[in-house]
């Protein structure tokens, strides 16, 4: 049996076979034409996984607070209050609930300089660009594990080059502050939540292929990843991007 199928079975003595994670219904499938995707790799990627709704349509605040939770181990209080906000850009008419498409807002949770996607006023938001991420990706994947300096560096980088291309360019303390969040995030997801340290063969597969790496070796958290721990490790990036 093919680990590129996730489906590989451990046998246990007793006879009874358990599904490694990213199996059965959290097999990897990537999005059809008529699904939903959002500018965040990390609600895609459950999407991919169907942690959330694989479709990306109406889906709820509670189940992204449970879909990574499930899949991630991150604390819930520290997830609800960015889902709500989230939740702001929605267009489906039913409170609670979005299509993941709906994130691509600009100014709410999609902003200038994202580390994959291009600027709202350059072009598609949502979609994933290797010519936006390549030379992140030199940065960032230089070493098997990605400090929080090197972090940093990249983050710094992507900064400068989305200022240079983009005449409309926006960058407040706000927009700085959600990038330097969605740093700790894949740093504590693949790392951990105090070093970061995450593993670059893991991070890449996140970022280009949207999956999460089980075949690789990844595997959720034991420890659960706090909103504290998100906050401090995002201050350090923050610092050291300074």
């Amino acid at each position: 049996m093919h680990l590129q199928a996730a489906f590989t079975l451990a046998v246990l003595g007793n006879g009874v076979a358990y599904a490694l994670p990213g199996a059965g219904n959290y097999a990897f499938k990537k999005p059809g034409p008529t699904d939903y995707r959002s500018p965040c790799p990390m609600l895609n990627t459950l999407a991919n996984h169907n942690y959330i709704p694989h479709n990306g349509r109406n889906v709820s605040i509670d189940q992204i607070v449970a879909g990574i939770d499930k899949a991630l181990n991150i604390e819930p209080a520290g997830v609800r209050p960015i889902a709500e906000l989230a939740s702001t850009t929605s267009t489906t008419g039913v409170p609670g609930t979005m299509n993941l498409n709906d994130l691509g807002k600009h100014g709410v949770i999609e902003h200038d300089s994202s580390l994959s996607r291009k600027d709202t006023a350059l072009g598609d938001n949502i979609a994933f660009d290797a010519q936006v991420f390549d030379p992140v990706a030199e940065t960032l994947f230089a070493s098997e594990k990605i400090s929080i300096t090197t972090a940093a560096q990249a983050r710094r980088q992507r900064i400068a080059a989305a200022a240079a291309a983009n005449p409309q360019f926006n960058f407040t303390a706000r927009e700085d502050g959600a990038s330097a969040l969605e740093s700790a995030l894949y740093l504590a997801v693949f790392g951990n939540g105090v070093e970061g340290d995450a593993r670059s063969d893991w991070v890449e597969v996140f970022f280009r292929e949207e999956r999460l790496p089980y075949r690789e070796g990844f595997r959720r958290s034991k420890e659960m990843i706090t909103g504290q721990d998100l906050r401090n490790l995002s201050a350090k990036v923050a610092q050291a991007a300074s």
